[in-house]
């Protein structure tokens, strides 16, 4: 997963100006044409999202916005590559707003079910999470 981390003028509601969009539809355009997009998303300013904090007692909800610039993400993709090495690569693609110094992005690996060790995953939850994962494949939300 590839992490557009916020900025002050993704939490001011600032849109990207329009060559921007352009060039995030032309990466987002070649990230499908090599067959290793799955999902890439925006996401609203933290005022609109909240925070579940657990502890002692009912888990805490918080609203936004948050603080911490930092600490936000703006979007993301989630891609499926062979390596970190490419994911890098695909990541060092990113198109930048100009003057985006302070832009940054994170990226993490992203597992499910079949990375887990053994130890952890009965044969009865791994057939759930297999069959929860074609379900969606047939059945996507809001299809």
């Amino acid at each position: 997963m590839i992490i557009g981390k916020g900025s002050a003028e993704t939490e001011a509601g600032v849109m990207p100006s329009r060559q921007l969009v352009d060039d995030m539809m032309a990466y987002n355009e070649s990230l499908a044409k090599a067959g290793v997009l799955l999902a890439a998303e925006g996401l609203a300013p933290s005022s609109r999202a909240a925070r579940i904090a657990y502890g002692p007692g009912k888990p805490k909800v918080i609203d936004g916005p948050f603080a911490e610039t930092k600490e936000i993400i703006a979007g993301f993709w989630l891609i499926q590559v062979k390596s970190r090495e490419e994911a890098v690569e695909w990541a060092l693609r990113v198109p930048v707003p100009e003057g985006g110094e302070g832009v940054g992005l994170e990226l993490w690996e992203v597992f499910d079910a079949a990375d887990m060790p053994e130890t952890s995953l009965t044969p009865e939850t791994a057939e759930r999470d297999k069959a929860l994962r074609e379900s969606l494949e047939t059945n996507p939300p809001n299809a």
